[in-house]
C-alpha cells in the first residue's frame, strides 16, 4: 500500500491508470515499468507481515565506508579460489558455526553471532555514487553530481528528518535529529564535494547538521592511487587524544557569547525582520523559521558540544574504540544518541588527496594490513558491544555499506596491489534495531564475481531500514515539482533481514 506523506490519501494494490495520469506517470516518477512492478510486487508479498519488526528501532547509525572495502577481504573470503583471487589474506572461523570471514577482522569474527552479514548485494553502477547508495534514486545519478542539485533524491536521513518534522512540526530539538559526521563528506581531499548525504529534492533544510575535524593526523599510510596523490598523514589511522570536535558553520557558538545576550540578539533581529517576513511568502518565512530556530538552538544551547565532547569519556572506553578519527566518530555517534540525536551518518571518508579511504587501486594490502581493516575491526566492535552493554543496541539500527565491492581478480601489475570496482555483488554488516543475529543473507559465486542466491539491492537495504524506524518503505513524498516519489525507489522490505 503506498501513501502519501501528509495527506490521507492512500494508493491499494498498485496504481490505477487514473492514479499514474495524477502523479505524472512512470516516467517523471524516475521508475522504469519492471521497477515499478517489482515495487507492487514487493508491497503484496509485505502485506501479510507488515508488522514484522516494525519501529523496533528508535535511532540509526549508518556507517558508510567511502571508497568501496573489499568482499575477499571482508566479509566473504573465497579460501578454495585461485590465488589472484583470494589474495594474501586468509579467512578465519567465527562465532558463527560454519562462516568463515576474512583473518584481518578477529574481533568482528568474534561477535558475528550478533550481527547479520550480506554477501549478495547488487547493482549495475561501479562508481563513487554515494546518491545512489544512500537515497531511493532509481537511476543512475550523474558521476559527479552536485550537493545542491534538486534534482537528486534525499538521502535516508533526510527523508527521516522531513517525516518527522512533518510529524511534528512545532519546535526544534537541542539535538538535530540529522547529523553527519566527522566532516563535510570530500572536503578535505582533493576531490570536490558530491551529492549524497543530503536533502535533494526536499531542499537544504533537509541536510545533515555537518560536525567538523581539523587535526591533522598522527600516523603516514600509503597513498591509494599509482599516478596521483603521496604518501600522508591520515586521521583514521590516528589522532591525539586532545583533538577535537566541532560543528561546522556558522552555527558554532560563539566564544564569551552568554545564552543571555544570544536571547536579546534574537528579539531585536525578530523585530528588524517582521516587515521582511511579511513580503516574504509564507512557504519562505516556515523554510527560514526552520534554519533560525536551529540556529538558535545550537547557539543558546550546549547539548549538541556536550554530546561532541568525547573527552568526557573515560580513557578505557576511547581506547577502546580506538584513537583515531572513525573510532571517535563512533563513539560520538553513540553519544549524540545518548543525547537525543535520531540519524546519525558516521563516513570513513577521503582525506589527504584524490580518492583514498577504501579505494584500494594501488597499495591494497599495505593499506588494509597496516590500518584499514585493524581500525575498522576495533572500532566496529567497540561499538556494537558498547550500545549493548548500555542497553541502546535492540533500539539502534546499525548499517555499514558502501558504494559497492571491488573487482574478484587482483591486479598485480601495481605496488602492493590492488581490485578495481566492482558492484556486481558486494557484502554489507548490519546489526541491532530489529535486524536478525547470527545471519548470513545470500551468496556469492565460488570466486565471489555474482550473485548465486538471494540478490538484495541497495534499495531494499533503505526499506528494511525504514520500516524497522517505523517509517511506511513505500511512502510518497513531493520532489520540487509537487511529483509524489516513494522514499525507497524500488528497494522492498527483506524480511530475511530481520530477526
Amino acid at each position: 500500500m503506498l501513501n502519501f506523506a501528509g495527506s490521507p490519501k492512500r494508493l491499494c494494490d498498485g496504481f490505477s491508470r487514473r492514479d499514474l495520469m495524477q502523479v505524472g506517470g512512470l516516467g517523471m516518477m524516475g521508475l522504469s515499468l519492471s521497477q515499478f512492478l517489482r515495487l507492487q510486487s514487493g508491497q503484496a508479498a509485505e502485506s501479510t507481515t507488515s508488522t514484522d519488526g516494525f519501529g523496533r528501532a528508535k535511532h540509526c547509525i549508518l556507517i558508510h565506508l567511502v571508497g568501496a572495502p573489499p568482499q575477499h577481504e571482508t566479509f566473504d573470503p573465497k579460501p578454495d579460489a585461485p590465488a589472484e583471487i583470494q589474495g594474501e589474506l586468509k579467512a578465519i572461523s567465527s562465532a558463527l558455526a560454519g562462516v568463515e570471514i576474512c583473518e584481518g577482522l578477529p574481533q568482528t569474527a568474534q561477535m558475528l553471532d550478533r550481527m547479520t552479514v550480506v554477501r549478495s548485494l547488487t547493482h549495475d553502477l561501479p562508481f563513487h555514487h554515494v546518491t545512489y547508495s544512500m537515497s531511493g534514486i532509481p537511476t543512475q545519478p550523474k558521476v559527479e553530481a552536485d550537493p545542491n542539485d534538486r534534482n537528486l533524491w534525499p538521502s535516508i536521513g533526510s527523508v527521516v528528518d522531513y517525516l518527522d518534522q512533518q510529524r511534528a512540526p512545532v519546535g526544534v530539538d537541542e539535538i538535530p535529529r540529522h547529523i553527519a559526521m566527522p566532516y563535510v563528506m570530500y572536503s578535505k581531499c582533493q576531490f570536490r564535494p558530491l551529492g549524497g548525504p543530503y536533502g535533494g529534492f526536499l531542499g537544504n533544510k533537509f541536510d545533515p547538521i555537518w560536525t567538523d575535524f581539523t587535526a591533522r593526523g598522527t600516523r603516514e599510510v600509503a597513498k591509494s592511487l599509482s599516478k596521483e596523490g603521496c604518501d600522508f598523514f591520515d586521521p583514521f589511522a590516528g589522532i591525539r587524544p586532545e583533538d577535537r570536535f566541532e560543528v561546522a558553520g556558522p552555527t558554532r557558538p560563539l566564544e564569551g557569547v552568554t545564552p543571555q545576550r544570544i536571547g536579546l540578539r534574537r528579539a531585536l533581529m525578530e523585530q528588524f525582520d517582521q516587515i521582511q517576513r511579511t513580503v516574504e511568502g509564507q512557504k519562505r518565512i516556515l523554510t527560514m523559521d526552520r534554519f533560525q530556530d536551529l540556529a538558535w538552538s545550537l547557539l543558546s544551547s550546549n547539548k549538541m558540544s556536550v554530546a561532541l565532547d568525547i573527552q568526557k569519556e573515560a580513557v578505557p572506553v576511547r581506547e577502546r574504540y580506538g584513537m583515531n578519527l572513525f573510532g571517535q566518530s563512533l563513539l560520538a555517534a553513540r553519544r549524540m544518541l545518548e543525547a537525543g540525536g535520531r540519524f546519525i551518518t558516521v563516513f570513513w571518508d577521503a582525506y589527504g588527496h584524490f580518492t583514498a579511504g577504501w579505494d584500494t587501486h594501488y597499495n591494497h594490502y599495505p593499506r588494509l594490513k597496516e590500518y584499514l581493516l585493524p581500525v575498522f575491526d576495533q572500532s566496529f566492535t567497540a561499538l556494537i558491544e558498547d550500545l549493548e552493554q548500555r542497553g541502546m543496541l535492540d533500539e539502534t539500527l546499525v548499517l555499514c555499506i558502501s558504494e559497492h565491492g571491488r573487482t574478484p581478480k587482483i591486479n598485480s601489475s601495481v605496488p602492493g596491489a590492488g581490485r578495481e570496482h566492482w558492484s556486481q555483488v558486494y557484502s554489507g554488516i548490519l546489526a541491532g534495531g530489529g535486524i536478525a543475529r547470527g545471519r548470513v543473507v545470500g551468496k556469492s559465486d565460488k570466486i565471489g564475481a555474482e550473485v548465486a542466491q538471494m540478490p538484495v539491492s541497495p534499495k531494499d537495504l533503505l526499506a528494511t531500514s525504514f520500516h524497522l524506524l517505523g517509517i511506511d518503505p513505500h511512502m510518497l513524498i513531493p520532489d520540487q515539482l509537487g511529483r509524489p516519489l516513494p522514499i525507497s525507489g524500488p528497494g522492498v522490505t527483506r524480511h530475511e533481514l530481520i530477526g
